[in-house]
């Protein structure tokens, strides 16, 4: 078994910290605590450094920089593995002698992806990929730490791949990710993400309401004296 001191660092390629965004670091930091890892999250602007957010994520373990990976890690870049979908091999338990760094740029759950990594690519870290699914970033990290810290192969690991879950009696969604499964098979996802989906898609809804009565008034013939 490897020892696990290993660095898991988010790149934040997005001048806000969305509320997505928010509970997957949340996560990724407090699994990261609880297997004895860092986490850095880097590349922050200013203004994101210094807000509440960050702090809250840094109280439950999380170290925030303003400067980037390959600044602050300048001396063991050949130690830094890129998590890319584009790269070539796969991450395998035999790279836990390879690398000490995994590194991956956020937010990698885009849908459809944006391919955000290649800002990280063209610095020329190594890349290993975590095979054809699009993933959260929390559960990238989650499937890293796996295949790095337990030693299980990534064909090995039980996903789930575009749960639907169920915001009310009538209504459910689609989520367009492949997520680990708990031990019920369940998709394991971050404290709140349900309600913030719920939630997300009640604003859909109403906006759609309002689009549909905007349409109405438009459709609608006034007589004119």
């Amino acid at each position: 078994m490897p020892d696990p001191s290993y660095t898991f660092v988010v790149e934040h390629l997005d001048p806000e910290l969305g509320p997505w965004s928010a509970l997957e670091y949340k996560t990724i930091a407090k699994e990261s605590k609880q297997n004895g890892c860092r986490f850095i999250l880097s590349s922050l602007p200013q203004s994101l450094l210094e807000s509440q957010g960050i702090q809250d994520l840094q109280n439950v373990g999380a170290e925030a920089r303003s400067d980037s990976v390959e600044t602050y890690f300048a001396s063991k870049k050949e130690k830094i593995c890129l998590l890319d979908p584009a790269a070539q091999q796969e991450l395998d338990p035999s790279d836990a002698d390879v690398f000490d760094v995994f590194l991956f740029g956020g937010i990698l759950g885009d849908d459809p992806p944006r391919d955000r990594t290649s800002e990280l690519r063209k610095k020329g870290f190594t890349g290993r990929r975590l095979g054809p699914k699009q993933m959260t970033t929390d559960t990238a990290v989650r499937v890293t730490r796996m295949v790095i810290l337990e030693q299980i192969p990534l064909d090995k690991i039980p996903y789930s791949d575009y749960p639907e879950l169920r915001l009310d009696e009538h209504e459910t969604t689609e989520m367009p990710f492949r997520y680990v499964t708990d031990q019920s098979g369940n998709p394991i996802m971050p404290e709140g993400m349900i309600d913030l989906i719920k939630a997300d898609a009640d604003k859909a809804f109403d906006s759609l309401e309002f689009a549909d009565e905007v349409e109405g008034l438009e459709n609608l013939k006034v007589d004119r004296p």
